[in-house]
């Protein structure tokens, strides 16, 4: 089981959502869909999570997919001091990653829509056109209507280092296509989980073997995840909310390109563990 077995957790199956609580499978009477939950406040979400939830059994052969429905992924860049010096390396001019390091505004992008984002055991893309790609794992904060954090799951930030390193101005032919983003497999409710100093661990798989593994800590995130959500929440509205990638503190080296049919597994304490197999966009189609 993908979702640990103990903490309070959603998850989507079959568009539906059930809720693990102390490793066993509930529903809420309702039938909320993840849309409608995210219009409630923190506190009602709260309130009906004690009231409403009834015993219920996985459908057969049930598949956990991405916590998301119709929410945008955003994302935050160079918030880990190994991000920066990834980033300087690959750019032709590292003078804005230096700058955005120690900036009072971070670094926010638009990284994806629902339909471009992938669940757990789905493929993640690598674009068609480019050399260089890496996985980047990343703390999920999963955000309502309000703007208030919801809870946390597990992100990757698929990104094309060469297109990104060829112009910065690249940035979004780097980070948002078909495919370029997985979550999962559940959100830990946010007053049933902290994101405090929790181990985040990257496994690259490639025939059989690994090829790549490292880890890191939330800790060594220079941002706090209050200052981001602030900032994302200017001028602009989410009304089913949203979620916002928090930035990435493992980079595989220079050397290294993801290729199709490598595995990637991304594990954060508390949340579980995501796989995603990855594939290579054909020249001229989508996923």
């Amino acid at each position: 089981m993908v979702v640990p077995e103990l903490g309070l957790y959603l998850a989507r199956v079959g568009g539906a959502v059930f809720v693990r609580r102390a490793g066993e499978w509930n529903r809420m009477r309702s039938g909320a869909s993840l849309d409608q939950l995210m219009t409630r406040s923190l506190a009602e979400l709260h309130e009906l999570l004690d009231s409403e939830l009834v015993p219920a059994v996985l459908p057969g052969h049930a598949r956990i997919e991405a916590p998301i429905e119709s929410q945008e992924v955003w994302a935050a860049g160079v918030t880990y001091r190994r991000s920066l010096d990834a980033r300087a390396d690959e750019a032709v001019s590292s003078d804005p990653y230096d700058r955005v390091y120690t900036a009072e505004r971070p670094e926010l992008f638009f990284k994806a829509t629902a339909d471009r984002v992938r669940g757990p055991g789905e493929p993640v893309s690598i674009r068609s056109d480019s050399s260089w790609d890496v996985p980047e794992p990343e703390l999920a904060v999963v955000c309502n209507s309000r703007l208030e954090v919801v809870g946390y799951t597990i992100g990757n930030d698929v990104s094309s280092r060469s297109i990104e390193g060829e112009n910065p101005l690249y940035l979004p032919q780097a980070k948002v296509f078909d495919g370029c983003c997985s979550l999962g497999p559940a959100i830990a409710l946010a007053w049933d989980y902290s994101p405090e100093d929790r181990r985040i661990e990257l496994e690259i798989h490639r025939d059989g073997s690994i090829v790549f593994r490292s880890e890191t800590s939330t800790s060594a995130m220079r941002r706090s995840i209050p200052d981001l959500v602030a900032y994302l929440a200017r001028d602009q509205r989410f009304p089913a909310g949203c979620v916002l990638l928090t930035g990435t503190g493992i980079v595989p080296p220079r050397n290294f390109t993801l290729g199709e049919g490598d595995v990637v597994t991304i594990r954060i304490d508390g949340l579980g563990e995501l796989t995603n197999p990855v594939r290579r966009h054909a020249p001229g189609k989508s996923a």
